[in-house]
């Protein structure tokens, strides 16, 4: 009954043998499967196809079936049934085709529309036929079942074993299972010291970026365990990097806690529509199994937590602005410290100026979100940052002799830290050479092809030694924190007294911003910009509470500017002064300018012209102006001027560049009316009816 559902139909089309094992591991020790799948081939030929007309398909071995996305062969035999170039599909059993109901499914809908058999060990099947459609349909439903069990009974094993902390996994770098299973400190005293003095420096600098930063010029190597491949269980030595610092300090086995489950697979759906698998760390609550204490480790649990805390506040990519951050290049000292009392948010800084030498602390978040067109607030820093440390440097007493020797005893602690790292590593360097001696020395010497290569390799180990020693003894010259009696004795008496080790040239910025969060919590910023002020709400570490006021500096144009005193001593001396007679009257009092300068004849004309002060009305009754006298007698200004010139008129002035003040008699203004007739060009251009009546009179 069964050979009668192939027909020539089917035997005219080619055949395909589809081959599958989940992982490269079942393919190298699970071989009788995979020997099984290939004899399918036989059974092919058997029901009547040829052997040119079978196809095997063994490019997915090794690729889980749990989806159709990475598998090559499994499209190209999905893309041939649907073309109809198909007349069967040989595969063991359902799990080899596909774990998915989805793939599955959609496999025996395009078999049934295109007349495709589907054969395994047990029959062979046709999707067209109702019965034979719905066994297939179980037997992909128990497939997937059965990835279910086997994954569950797998993770179920996994997760038992790693509640009691039983569950081995790859060991970060520093520790190691001893002979009973226990995890432990890795032997080698380098990889520890190397591993202490990373946490040491971490606690120092606040960041993992400084803690790097203070490996790299001392040369110091840090260790790297190799897992895979031909150096596997191997320990390199190379350079600390960013990342590295990173999972040191965010993984829990360095403070003696066994985790589980810190990472965790997800699927997400790509751009291109394919369902991809990426791993997420998860957050501590998150995390299956959490073991404290079931080790020895390099920090406590405490210190850990304090490490994800400062690594929190260290991101500058947070959706939060709220963070602190830590201390940083930069002359705005009080970086981080300051909210702004508007929106809640930190405060930034932003250097401007050539180089940056002018810094200003700036909140523009309501701009940044569209809820204003103006800045929360923007302060210059050295207003800010002076009020703060006059503040600090009043409230610190000079107590600072423990200070002093505690961070005295850390310096020596760090560098005997160091010093010990490049000893250990001379140490194995030398080691090393004699390793390579006794190899070369046990070798017999009729061989010389391996002695000649041993030789190299001794060769090469006393260089290694020697590079190591020089480099070392550059260190101990450059690097190198040696302290004598007599600068112990001058740092103890720098540190009495705060102010002096506050405003040393040595001391740098970043420094003096440690200090200051060692003593001030955050400080809110008030601006109050009608009073030119501001108001600081501090609050200490301590949890105190105060409220400072802080006066702004004048914007330059009203630095620039008079003050009313001086606009009112100029008004007063312009009733009888003339205007270089207020700038020697100002002088003569020290009054200076805004900017500090004397006063000259220009200012003076400024000011009065500023705020409309006229000149001093020294003018007698009897006295005629230039302009008068132009009018009387009918001519240009420029006529009388040049009768004072000439002494035809007499006119007085109070000092040089003031106005002519004209006195005429009476015989004198006859003799300048005639004076105007015997002119041609004055009787013919402004000689008027009247003038002539009154030259008449007068001759």
């Amino acid at each position: 009954m069964m050979p009668s559902k192939v027909t020539q139909i089917h035997n005219q089309k080619k055949a395909y043998v589809y081959i599958r094992q989940s992982t490269m591991g079942q393919v190298r020790l699970h071989r009788e499967s995979t020997e099984r799948q290939y004899r399918f081939k036989d059974k092919a030929i058997e029901l009547g196809w040829s052997a040119s007309m079978v196809r095997v398909l063994d490019g997915d071995l090794g690729i889980s079936g749990s989806q159709a996305d990475n598998r090559k062969d499994f499209k190209l035999l999905v893309a041939e049934v649907s073309m109809r170039k198909v007349g069967a599909v040989f595969a063991l059993e359902a799990s080899r085709l596909s774990r998915s109901c989805v793939d599955w499914h959609r496999l025996l809908e395009l078999c049934a529309l295109t007349g495709t058999l589907i054969i395994d060990e047990d029959g062979i099947y046709d999707p067209l036929n109702f019965n034979d459609q719905l066994l297939l349909g179980l037997k992909g439903t128990m497939s997937q079942a059965e990835l279910h069990f086997i994954c569950a009974r797998l993770q179920g094993g996994k997760q038992n074993k790693a509640k009691k902390g039983e569950l081995r996994f790859p060991l970060p770098v520093g520790f190691c299972y001893d002979e009973k299973n226990h995890i432990v400190f890795d032997p080698d005293e380098r990889v520890q010291g190397a591993i202490r003095l990373f946490f040491k420096l971490f606690r120092e600098t606040g960041s993992a970026y400084g803690a790097v930063r203070k490996f790299s010029p001392h040369g110091i190597e840090f260790p790297k365990r190799a897992y895979g491949g031909a150096w596997s269980g191997n320990l390199l030595w190379g350079r600390l990097t960013h990342g590295r610092a990173l999972s040191l300090l965010k993984n829990p086995s360095y403070a003696g806690c066994y985790a589980f489950g810190r990472h965790q697979s997800e699927k997400h759906i790509s751009s291109d529509g394919r369902i991809m698998r990426r791993i997420s760390l998860m957050p501590m609550s998150c995390w299956t199994v959490l073991i404290k204490d079931h080790h020895d480790g390099y920090v406590s649990w405490d210190e850990y937590l304090k490490n994800q805390k400062i690594l929190e506040g260290n991101r500058s990519n947070g959706i939060e602005t709220m963070l602190k951050g830590p201390a940083r290049e930069g002359l705005a000292l009080l970086q981080g410290l300051l909210l702004c009392h508007q929106c809640g948010r930190r405060i930034t800084v932003r250097y401007k100026g050539n180089g940056g030498i002018n810094p200003t602390y700036e909140c523009n978040w309501r701009r940044k979100e569209g809820l204003s067109t103006r800045s929360c607030m923007c302060i210059r820093c050295d207003r800010l940052d002076e009020f703060v440390t006059n503040r600090v440097l009043e409230l610190i007493q000079p107590a600072q002799l423990e200070i002093a020797l505690s961070t005295l005893e850390e310096l020596e602690k760090r560098d005997h830290a160091v010093t010990r790292q490049w000893e250990m590593q001379i140490e194995q360097a030398g080691y090393e050479a004699q390793l390579a001696q006794r190899r070369y020395e046990e070798v017999d010497p009729s061989h010389r092809l391996v002695a000649g290569t041993l030789e190299r390799r001794w060769n090469d180990a006393l260089l290694n030694v020697e590079v190591i020693q020089e480099r070392y003894a550059e260190f101990r010259k450059k690097e190198s924190l040696t302290i004598t009696q007599e600068q112990k004795k001058d740092i103890l008496a720098l540190a009495k007294s705060f102010p002096q080790v506050w405003n040393a040239k040595t001391t740098k910025a970043k420094d003096r911003k440690r200090m200051l969060r060692m003593l001030v919590k955050d400080i809110t910023v008030e601006k109050i910009p009608e009073k030119r002020q501001v108001i600081l709400h501090i609050r200490w570490q301590g949890g105190a509470c105060e409220d400072r006021v802080v006066d702004l500096p004048l914007p330059m144009s009203e630095k620039l500017r008079y003050p009313n005193r001086i606009v009112e001593k100029v008004r007063g001396f312009a009733k009888t002064l003339f205007d270089k007679q207020i700038a020697t009257a100002l002088n003569a009092e020290g009054v200076r300018s805004p900017t500090g300068k004397i006063f000259t004849v220009s200012m003076i004309k400024w000011i009065r012209y500023r705020h409309k002060i006229s000149t001093p009305q020294l003018k007698r009754q009897d006295e005629l102006t230039v302009k008068e006298v132009a009018k009387k007698f009918g001519i240009r200004s420029t006529v009388v001027y040049s009768w004072i010139e000439h002494g035809l008129i007499n006119a007085r002035r109070t000092d040089k560049g003031m106005p002519y003040w004209i006195t005429i008699e009476k015989e004198k203004e006859r003799g300048l009316w005639k004076r105007i007739h015997d002119s041609g060009k004055l009787s013919k251009k402004i000689f008027s009816l009247s003038s002539k009546v009154a030259v008449e009179g007068a001759v």
